[in-house]
């Protein structure tokens, strides 16, 4: 039996909350924030205060109902109940998010909640390995001598090693502090989802929703700051890291492309297959990749567990 604390959707009591994020609840129903998000069988309806966090009790209902059949194995541990599905396509594996971590599978805490089995799962390929007995930047403990689930290199200046144990922490290295948004954005596409604690204001930018045209040569009469609800002038933000747009015409796409990957993002094989837009009042704010889906009114909150209330925990 299903115990009284647990989450309904992945059946644990106790769960990392860097990982689950918080447990919430209303109507009976119990839940972690980001087994919600990442559930495959879940849409959020737009208003946030509809059942749980946007969810419908039915609707969740229903997803842990499906989730048991015994075709819903976890590909981690085996037990049914598993509601998180690869994006691959044509991929059957699924698992519970507590599980993704001990599987080497990867979840993208950024808008889409996309999911990856450890067969499919994004790597960074920079065609880089250490040196051997290369310490982690941030313990100090040696790392693995390749690239791997485990053992990560910073994508901005390609020598830091660190565990993904250590920055999934928050325990950000030196090392990629000066170009933080080439750091953070590969992070939260390799499934990283850094907490975020406010003890200065070094990332008080990250709280910004990008409006910028980033296309190497702007063509807009209005420039890069300005922008168009639709049609050529429209702004997309990239579908992988949000942190970079682009006018259409800028890059030379048609009215009727919805989905755009910047320079950066469109070699790290994300298998994100739909659009970021920076239109109003669209469902998950993806220009604010690294925080919460829209509260009713535009009102947003920190994904990064901090002083205060809000979605625990891009």
């Amino acid at each position: 039996p299903l115990n009284s604390l647990a989450c309904l959707l992945c059946r644990r009591a106790e769960a990392d909350p860097d990982i689950c994020g918080d447990k919430r609840e209303k109507h009976g129903l119990r839940a972690h924030v980001f087994c919600l998000y990442f559930a495959s069988l879940l849409s959020q309806k737009d208003d946030n205060r509809t059942g749980l966090m946007g969810f419908r009790p039915r609707d969740i209902q229903l997803a842990v109902s499906r989730a048991a059949q015994k075709v819903r194995h976890c590909c981690v541990c085996g037990e049914t109940g598993a509601t998180i599905m690869c994006c691959q396509e044509d991929c059957d594996r699924w698992f519970h998010l507590p599980c993704a971590k001990h599987g080497a599978c990867v979840t993208q805490y950024i808008a889409q909640y996309s999911a990856y089995c450890p067969e499919h799962r994004p790597h960074l390929e920079l065609g880089v390995t250490p040196e051997p007995e290369t310490e982690c930047a941030i313990c100090m403990e040696t790392v693995d001598d390749r690239e791997t689930y485990g053992t990560m290199v910073c994508p901005a200046c390609k020598r830091a090693w660190f565990h993904r144990d250590c920055i999934q922490v928050g325990a950000i290295p030196a090392a990629p502090g000066h170009n933080i948004r080439a750091f953070l954005p590969r992070m939260f596409i390799m499934g990283i989802r850094i907490p975020f604690r406010l003890d200065n204001d070094s990332f008080a930018e990250l709280g910004e929703r990008h409006s910028r045209c980033n296309a190497r040569e702007c063509h807009y009469p209005g420039g890069r700051e300005e922008a168009e609800e639709e049609g050529p002038w429209e702004l997309l933000l990239c579908s992988s890291c949000a942190a970079e747009g682009s006018h259409r015409r800028c890059s030379g796409l048609r009215n009727s492309t919805a989905s755009w990957e910047c320079d950066s993002c469109a070699g790290l094989g994300t298998g994100m297959r739909q659009s970021t837009r920076a239109s109003l009042g669209w469902g998950q704010c993806p220009g604010w990749a690294w925080q919460s889906p829209c509260a009713p009114g535009g009102l947003r909150a920190p994904l990064w567990p901090g002083p205060g209330p809000g979605l625990a925990g891009p």
